[in-house]
């Protein structure tokens, strides 16, 4: 059995700078600080941030595993950057029932970044492309939204507020009652749900284009 140092980790790691995408890799226990300090010396302006982060026997066929379910969401073929919503990713990987390490890659991305690198990620998550907005998007009190995944609808009762259930809740909260997940589970609702055919995701990247000056 491999001892604790040469255990192989495979990583889902996202960038504020870089909205919609998100980079899939490998390491090992023993080079996670070094793979880290790598990854901020690439030109990125500010520090990633590691969504999920677990130990498996063999990273390499995990990795590329990945790689090939999702090659249609691949940037560029020689990258590990994908367009794509974290929580699909970190779904599978959770399927494999593995040991779970993600505070061991935050720890180690806040140990290389300084105080100034982690505020300014901060400020450039906050001055991204704002909080969904039923209203902004043209989606009307009383429209219907339909979950792309099964026999549920959530009908919009306020700006940033669905009926669901016979209960008032953010879309978020929601989305998690439909997955059987926590209430403290981290994840974006909108690739979930459609309104006139099209995702929430979809409407919002619309109108919301990536890159563009808020």
């Amino acid at each position: 059995m491999s001892n604790f140092s040469q255990l192989q980790i495979v990583y889902v790691l996202t960038n504020p700078a870089m909205p919609g995408l998100v980079k899939i890799g490998k390491t090992t226990q023993e080079e996670v600080d070094q793979r880290m300090k790598q990854l901020y010396s690439t030109g990125v302006p500010v520090p990633f941030e590691c969504v999920f982060a677990c130990r498996v026997p063999d990273s390499s066929v995990v990795e590329k595993a990945l790689h090939h379910a999702f090659g249609q969401l691949r940037i560029n073929p020689t990258r590990e950057f994908f367009r794509i919503e974290p929580d699909r990713i970190v779904s599978i990987l959770k399927l494999l029932h593995v040991e779970e390490v993600t505070d061991t890659l935050e720890k180690s991305i806040e140990a290389d970044a300084t105080k100034a690198d982690l505020q300014a990620g901060e400020e450039l998550k906050r001055s991204r492309r704002p909080r969904m907005d039923f209203i902004e998007l043209g989606i009307p009190l009383g429209a219907v939204l339909i979950y792309l995944e099964g026999e549920y609808e959530a009908t919009v009762c306020g700006p940033k507020l669905v009926m669901f259930q016979e209960t008032p809740c953010s879309l978020t909260m929601a989305t998690r009652k439909v997955k059987g997940l926590p209430e403290d589970y981290s994840l974006q609702p909108a690739p979930f749900w459609t309104y006139n055919g099209k995702t929430l995701k979809e409407i919002y990247d619309s109108i919301y284009v990536i890159g563009d000056d808020e």
